[in-house]
């Protein structure tokens, strides 16, 4: 799933192509399921004819400001989401398949837009793709305050708290703390790669308890959320210039795709990278550098239903956008029925 530092890349290519030019014409696929909340429709209507005078981002969100009347368009990548620039090869997540082409329209394209210069009547194309359908396009009045952003936590480059702050947050809960990071309404913007890099970075264990964190682990971890989002934002994304100390370039296929040198520690000798499951994602560490502290009882506190307690536990990780009843029937069956019945879906082309 593309993640804070992907979703940094997208906002900038938009920035790069499109910032001050008119989207003079719509291109959409129909798509109840992606359009959320609205229509593709709707969409082409909002859009068509207004300059985009800003792109912003918060978290995994990303939305255009638009200028007139009207409303805005808000962007989630989902799992497979991406962005492409006609003439250009798409902005894959983590890297570039053989298979990329820059064939136009794109394969599992949901809209194209067209923007033009309106001095010197240059156009170019942008086209948001999304091969599994769990991305989102909504229009919103004020994407800022209003859902889904409205319910998100700190952005960990836009509103990182400050340490004082920051504490008090993550002590006052008892999940794993890998589970927390994933919970998209404390931290906005951090999954999967991203999370388990800020726990390498930290020393700190995946499974570890909030609530039983030390001072010195908590700075730590404070200081390497901004660290490592800022990090990999500074090299726009390109996982090739990623510092060649950092967890995200063993962790992939349980190290069985690495095509590097080992992870080293810093005595010279190679580090040993484990994979456990956390919050229901995979998640890797060094089993040298991140030990498991020793674990203090939980304060006491009323006693809850099983089913309140195990969703207390849970915290919410799931760092993927909630599924439509219309989505979740579709996933929920068998992979071959999946598939017939994502074929069966009339999609249709509409062009303004």
């Amino acid at each position: 799933m593309p993640e804070l530092p992907e979703v940094e890349r997208a906002v900038r290519m938009i920035r790069r192509i499109g910032l001050g030019r008119t989207i003079k014409r719509v291109e959409t696929t129909e798509d109840s399921i992606v359009f959320s909340e609205t229509t593709h429709t709707a969409f082409i209507k909002e859009l068509t004819g207004r300059k985009i005078t800003g792109v912003k981002r918060y978290g995994k969100s990303f939305y255009l400001e638009l200028d007139g009347n009207g409303k805005l368009p808000v962007f989630h990548f989902g799992m497979t989401g991406m962005l492409q620039v006609k003439g250009e090869l798409a902005a894959y997540y983590k890297e570039t398949p053989k298979s990329a082409s820059t064939d136009w329209p794109p394969r599992f394209m949901k809209f194209i837009l067209q923007l033009t210069d309106d001095n010197t009547k240059e156009s170019t194309e942008i086209a948001f793709m999304d091969a599994r359908r769990l991305g989102k396009i909504r229009l919103r009045d004020s994407p800022a305050t209003e859902p889904p952003i409205s319910e998100l936590g700190f952005d960990p480059i836009l509103s990182m708290p400050s340490l004082d702050t920051f504490k008090p947050l993550v002590l006052k809960r008892s999940c794993p703390v890998k589970a927390l990071l994933l919970d998209q309404t404390f931290s906005a913007g951090v999954g999967n790669w991203v999370a388990d890099e800020i726990l390498y970075h930290s020393h700190v264990h995946p499974e570890q308890r909030c609530n039983t964190l030390t001072a010195d682990q908590l700075e730590s971890l404070h200081h390497c959320t901004k660290f490592v989002c800022e990090t990999a934002v500074s090299v726009d994304a390109d996982d090739m210039k990623f510092p060649d100390d950092w967890l995200f370039k063993h962790r992939w296929g349980k190290g069985k795709k690495a095509n590097t040198e080992p992870l080293r520690l810093a005595s010279g000798e190679p580090a040993t990278i484990k994979w456990i499951t956390v919050g229901g994602r995979t998640s890797a560490y060094v089993e040298e550098l991140q030990q498991m502290s020793n674990q203090v009882s939980t304060p006491s506190r009323k006693k809850r239903s099983t089913r309140a307690s195990s969703q207390l536990e849970v915290d919410n990780v799931n760092d993927r956008p909630t599924l439509t009843d219309s989505e979740t029937e579709v996933l929920s069956l068998p992979a071959k029925k999946q598939r017939k019945a994502e074929k069966g879906s009339k999609l249709k082309r509409k062009q303004n």
